[in-house]
């Protein structure tokens, strides 16, 4: 029977970029390096070989410094080195969502724990970039009408890892908003919840990071 790692590592390492999409818009895909894929399937071995039930967090769509570049959500080559130790030579880039979810998986008792319950995503699996920096899949109504069967189908494949259909999370309020209405539509999650996004803390609100850590928890454990 195939694990969560074995469904997450078979869909990653196979991921296409899309074609059919605006002007101006780029695709990163890291999948498509040995070194990055070698990474994924460290990973998921390490933290999903079983076959546990997890509630679905959801980000946006990867960073070009996170898991734009390290294949894994949130996860910048540092936090992978030194939290995760699974060793890579991705740079020494820090990525501030990745900073604060791993400081929040520090404090949850760290990742190995963290995992077993919880896997954390993206609406969209890859990274977008207009003018070299990073776009977000709901940024024009054109982009995001040009994903949007992507991005079901994301939900779609990924729910087959073994998610838990009562919650998922979102990551950032706009970005529930649209989750929220493609969830009103295909039915995947009993409840949809959101927290800030981890970017927006660390850049906005970062006095108050202890409250929104404590967000965090409360959305989470609730």
């Amino acid at each position: 029977m195939s694990t969560f790692a074995d469904k997450a590592i078979k869909y990653y390492t196979n991921l296409k970029t899309p074609t059919s999409l605006p002007p101006q818009i780029d695709v990163a895909n890291p999948y498509k390096s040995e070194v990055v894929c070698t990474v994924v399937k460290k990973f998921f071995k390490k933290y999903f070989n079983d076959n546990n039930s997890r509630i679905f967090i959801i980000g946006i769509n990867p960073g070009r410094f996170g898991g734009g570049l390290t294949g894994i959500s949130f996860t910048d080559p540092v936090a992978l080195r030194e939290i995760c130790g699974i060793e890579n030579n991705l740079g020494a880039q820090r990525e501030l969502s990745s900073k604060f979810i791993y400081r929040f998986l520090n404090e949850m008792e760290g990742p190995e724990k963290f995992y077993k319950n919880y896997f954390i995503s993206a609406m969209f699996p890859l990274a977008l970039l207009k003018g070299g920096k990073n776009h977000n899949y709901y940024d024009s109504v054109s982009l995001y009408k040009s994903l949007k069967p992507c991005i079901v189908d994301t939900l779609t494949k990924q729910i087959g890892f073994g998610a838990c259909r009562k919650l998922a999370v979102s990551l950032g309020k706009k970005n529930f908003d649209y989750l929220q209405e493609i969830n009103d539509e295909y039915g995947f999650f009993q409840e949809v919840r959101f927290v800030e996004h981890p970017r927006y803390i660390m850049q906005y609100k970062l006095k108050l990071i202890e409250l929104y850590l404590d967000k965090y928890r409360n959305v989470l454990l609730k």
